[in-house]
């Protein structure tokens, strides 16, 4: 029965006009030719087609053209060209057909088809045309790979070129520049040469500082996160990076990020990176801290300031060493020690409801406390030689002695902001020195103010000396010489302080 109706197809098409003209002209075309009716069945093929494709007249005309040769024409693409395009179009010309062909392997024909209706028996028509340009196609694929590799090379070198030629720019203007600062130079770098009870330049010999030694080289070479406390300018990041620099991970940079040098809507960011087009502004993807600290150490510092809603994140760090960048859902892993810092008491942040209690918890596993300066006022001789050697050598000048008076004056000073306050009075001393000596720019026989006893509210206290050091900096709030300076508060934190006490410059 399928042999009949196989027979009775092409017979019915045989004395058509386009048959005629195919058998009479076109059988001779050296390309491979079809003609497919309108159920894709072949009518006709010419010898280049039962050549190219190995296979017999019986075993084509009648049949599918998918199922002719074992399926070999059953590839979608040709099914795109013939059930969708070609009914759309009537036309096609060089339709690329890229196909692994049983029996003669992979080739890369070029298909040009036609619909066209017999008039004389009312029957569609579709003439489909094979050039095999798997040769060619080849050749072309190659020059064009070769070409691309080329081109690339040809990017890098001209980069490359670029790039010494920048490099050797620069390296001679640097040469130019250092050569008038050599003396300068090496003075900075002996100055680098650990000093007598300096621990990673943390300088002291103090009981309160031999005890911070003591918990630093006892810590150091584990995996403890680690809260370091203390007032701001006391030395909280001194005492990350000794940590740091003795401990197992010290072949890799120390990552730093303060919490409270960013706006809140920033520090996810910093901390978790994001992802191109995550927010206005995210022009490309960029890694966060905490992923280019993998197998490192990570300093937060002012962790008290970290946004209460960030505050889940980084416990989830702390907890599963996981996270995912602002616009990915794609989970990264890390292996990340954490050496946090704060001026904040965390335990009454907790309290006000502005600090997690379990974040606490899993920070707080080795605190380390550092003395303000006035609890160890016996290291100043040291902080002060230390800072005014190195001082002078960045300046240029030499100054060898520190008079008894204006050590005295060192020793007797409160130092509300601690070591950073020291070492910006002595570095004023070092300018307003002309000779050996060092000369005092500042006064600091008194404190700030004269807390008068019983008389006042902590907050009128508070008020009061805010105001002084507002006075003292002719009401500069940040900056060198700022009462923030003075205060050793960060110039948020202070500019808070000064609208929950209503303090306005007058």
């Amino acid at each position: 029965m399928q042999k009949d109706k196989k027979s009775g197809n092409s017979s019915d098409l045989r004395s058509g006009t386009s048959i005629k003209f195919f058998d009479n002209y076109l059988g001779s075309i050296r390309e491979p030719f079809v003609i497919l009716d309108s159920d894709l069945k072949v009518v006709r093929a010419n010898h280049s087609f039962y050549r190219t494709f190995n296979v017999k007249p019986d075993e084509t005309e009648g049949l599918l053209i998918y199922d002719i040769g074992d399926h070999q024409w059953d590839i979608p693409k040709l099914r795109d060209l013939l059930e969708d395009i070609l009914p759309r179009d009537t036309i096609f010309n060089d339709f690329e057909v890229d196909h692994d062909f049983a029996g003669i392997g992979p080739k890369i024909m070029h298909l040009n088809a036609r619909q066209i209706y017999e008039q004389e028996n009312q029957t569609q028509l579709i003439l489909l045309a094979m050039e095999d340009v798997t040769e060619r196609e080849s050749i072309k694929r190659n020059l064009e790979e070769i070409v691309k590799n080329r081109t690339a090379e040809l990017i890098v070198a001209k980069g490359e070129a670029e790039k010494s030629k920048q490099q050797t720019e620069i390296a001679l203007h640097e040469v130019k520049k250092l050569k008038d600062q050599l003396e300068a130079e090496k003075a900075y770098l002996l100055e680098e040469i650990k000093l007598e009870y300096n621990h990673e330049k943390i300088i002291g010999q103090s009981d309160e500082f031999n005890y911070v030694f003591y918990k630093v080289e006892q810590i150091a070479d584990t995996d403890t996160n680690v809260l370091v406390l203390g007032e701001t300018g006391t030395g909280k990041e001194l005492v990350a990076r000794a940590i740091h620099s003795l401990s197992l991970r010290k072949d890799r940079t120390l990552v730093k990020l303060n919490c409270a040098a960013l706006p809140s809507n920033l520090i996810e960011s910093e901390l978790f990176g994001h992802e191109k087009g995550a927010f206005t502004g995210a022009h490309s993807k960029r890694l966060g801290r905490f992923e280019v600290a993998n197998g490192a150490t990570i300093f937060l510092d002012e962790i008290g300031e970290l946004p209460l809603e960030l505050q889940p994140k980084l416990l989830r760090v702390i907890q599963d060493g996981e996270f995912e960048r602002l616009g990915s859902s794609r989970t990264i892993k890390v292996d990340v020690r954490i050496i946090a810092a704060t001026n904040r008491n965390l335990e009454e942040e907790i309290l006000k409801g502005r600090f997690r209690s379990d974040l606490w918890y899993r920070l707080n596993v080795f605190p380390i406390t550092m003395p303000p300066l006035r609890e160890h006022t016996e290291d100043i001789p040291l902080l002060a030689d230390y800072y005014v050697k190195k001082i002078s050598k960045r300046l240029g000048k030499t100054i060898d002695l520190i008079p008894v008076r204006v050590m005295n004056a060192l020793k007797s000073y409160h130092w509300p902001g601690n070591v950073r306050e020291l070492e910006n009075v002595l570095e004023r001393a070092v300018i307003n020195s002309s000779g050996p000596k060092l000369h005092l720019a500042d006064k600091l026989k008194k404190p700030l103010m004269k807390l008068r006893s019983g008389q006042k509210t902590l907050e009128a206290v508070e008020r009061d000396y805010i105001k002084q050091a507002l006075e003292r900096s002719e009401w500069k709030v940040s900056g060198k010489n700022g009462a923030a300076e003075f205060l050793g508060l960060n110039r948020s934190t202070l500019r808070a302080r000064m609208r929950k006490l209503g303090i306005v410059k007058p």
